[in-house]
């Protein structure tokens, strides 16, 4: 039997809230009274749970905004979907696959999204108290949004048919169609929705750099608070699903417990090798300390993550595109997965973070979790 340990110490009500949003997802919790002496005297609880429970006990606290309490009284989870945005290319239909796939494999369904911009909004915009447009155009825009909608019921039963014919998996699946800009569709609809998983297919890089500011996936891991998935145009599909060499950056902080843990759940069928780079902000750490950080975080995850094999490896300054085909060159890597922390505007322009530096460097499917 595993030992109990303690996640949290709060006042009596704030800790009955937590064992409520935490055995809502399934952890086992207990409750005890910080002072045991005087047990009488409230000091605080104390919520403890099993340590084999640990990492997605901290996944759930931090990420209140998806699995506080709503003003109903009932905990607010992510539900068990997939959300796969589209925009009805091939590449996009690659990334619905491998979406499909994942989600026959954990039992989830599927969320097609599709959005489109309305011309006429976009074209009659004023910085005015009102927006007019003429009669004529609400058939217009009728018409639109008829043929957003086939568009989108084509492209859906193109998966349906896959399915029948044995090509795909078959899982339960439904589609939406908003009006929107596309990483704000995205963004909106994930907050609606809560998936667990949002899969994207994102150009080669040899065609990434032309749209290096525009492009929608980017803006996504800047914005949105969910765990993303990278489907490259160049990748074979199959290669998204079952990787064999993965890279995880690390910081060296209860996050990469976070980010691990949905790295091993989202691929926990995998025999994977995962090679722990950790990359430091300032360098006044010593190598010293840094080489024992990395090897308690080593043995932490052999010893929780049963079916990954686990390196370390320690490097002196920033990954820059040197280092990263160096890195790659010797491990060979089908897998990117990146703890990715939510950043503001003036940041992300001048300053732009990990995943997306490897967004737009490389060919290889990403995984961007949230932390």
């Amino acid at each position: 039997m595993s030992r109990f340990i303690t996640v949290a110490i709060h006042t009596y009500e704030r800790a009955l809230s937590l064992r409520s949003i935490l055995e809502n997802e399934g952890i086992e919790v207990e409750l005890n009274n910080v002072n045991l002496e005087v047990p009488g005297l409230s000091s605080g609880v104390r919520v403890r749970i099993r340590e084999e429970d640990l990492p997605l006990a901290l996944r759930i606290i931090e990420n209140a905004e998806l699995f506080g309490v709503n003003s109903s009284g009932t905990a607010q989870t992510l539900s068990h979907t997939i959300m796969i945005p589209v925009d009805l290319s091939e590449n996009s239909f690659k990334a619905a696959s491998v979406g499909v796939r994942l989600a026959a494999r954990h039992k989830a369904a599927i969320c097609l999204l599709y959005s489109y911009i309305d011309p006429y909004i976009a074209g009659n915009m004023q910085f005015t108290d009102s927006l007019t447009y003429e009669i004529g155009e609400t058939g217009a825009r009728a018409q639109m949004v008829e043929n957003a909608e086939k568009l989108m019921k084509n492209f859906a039963d193109r998966l349906r048919a896959s399915m029948k014919k044995g090509e795909l998996p078959a899982v339960k699946m439904r589609h939406k169609v908003v009006e929107g800009v596309p990483e704000d569709a995205i963004t909106e609809c994930a907050k609606a929705e809560t998936p667990y998983l949002i899969i994207m297919g994102t150009r080669g890089a040899d065609k990434k750099g032309k749209d290096m500011i525009g492009s929608v996936t980017a803006e996504v891991l800047d914005d949105g608070r969910f765990t993303v998935l990278t489907v490259p145009e160049p990748v074979d599909a199959e290669t998204s699903l079952r990787p064999r060499n993965i890279l995880f950056f690390s910081n060296l902080n209860q996050d990469d417990i976070l980010a691990l843990d949905t790295l091993y759940r989202t691929f926990d069928d995998a025999e994977a090798h995962v090679t722990i780079v950790h990359v430091p902000k300032r360098k006044r750490f010593s190598d010293t300390s840094t080489g024992k950080a990395l090897d308690r975080l080593g043995e932490y995850c052999r010893k929780n993550f049963h079916h990954y094999h686990f390196k370390t490896v320690p490097l002196n300054g920033n990954v820059d595109i040197e280092e990263f085909a160096a890195l790659q060159a010797e491990f060979k890597f089908d897998l990117i997965a990146v703890p990715n922390r939510r950043r503001n505007a003036f940041s992300r322009l001048f300053n732009p973070g990990l995943a997306h530096k490897i967004l737009f460097q490389t060919d290889i499917p990403m995984l961007v979790i949230p932390v």
